[in-house]
């Protein structure tokens, strides 16, 4: 049975999940308060766990429970020591591509190291986060400094939705390599959001 989660819970989102964290809240009748970081911080890694604190100075003195639904990504612990330190939890997780797969990520990465992952969001944001965002449009001799390790691009699809599939494919097309559409659904992400807020 889903958990009964109202307004005195409050969840601290990932930019790069928080569509699919309010579809999923949607399903389930569940009704907490939600607030996303920027999903350009993973462009700086670094200061993914100041905005998250920020968020938290706004949300822990007004709600019963927070939970950080974000995943580890690229912050070399220093997300987990400030939770730790705020006493908050966190739905386990280094990244949204092993959240999604689950088990089948380090299957995927054993396969070919030199895979690069898109889901929803990133489709959806490909052009703002990685052109823009890494200078490519300023700057396209970068495209193999960034790519040209890559052998593969794999397209983890939460929801279907045509237009998504076009663009990944314009996408792979772009990155000169060959695209693999798998269907993962809300995968890990809802059990362990189910999980975590079914905890005491």
């Amino acid at each position: 049975m889903s958990p009964a989660v109202g307004a005195g819970t409050a969840l601290v989102l990932c930019g790069a999940l928080a569509r699919e964290v309010r579809a999923i809240c949607q399903r389930h009748g569940w009704q907490p308060t939600l607030a996303a970081i920027d999903l350009r911080a993973h462009l700086r890694p670094e200061r993914i766990p100041a905005l998250v604190e920020a968020r938290l100075d706004e949300l822990l003195p007004r709600h019963r429970r927070v939970l950080v639904v974000i995943g580890e990504c690229g912050t070399r612990g220093a997300l987990d020591a400030m939770l730790e330190r705020r006493g908050v939890a966190r739905i386990a997780g280094p990244h949204c591509y092993e959240m999604y797969a689950e088990a089948a990520f380090a299957t995927l990465m054993e396969q070919e190291p030199g895979t690069f992952f898109l889901t929803d969001a990133l489709v959806r944001s490909y052009e703002a986060l990685v052109v823009r965002g890494l200078g490519l449009d300023r700057f396209p001799e970068l495209h193999d400094s960034y790519f040209g390790n890559y052998r593969r691009v794999i397209y983890l699809v939460q929801r279907h939705d045509e237009a998504l599939l076009q663009h990944a494919q314009t996408i792979a097309a772009g990155l000169g390599l060959p695209l693999e559409v798998r269907f993962t659904g809300y995968g890990g992400l809802e059990a362990r959001l189910l999980a975590a807020l079914a905890a005491p």
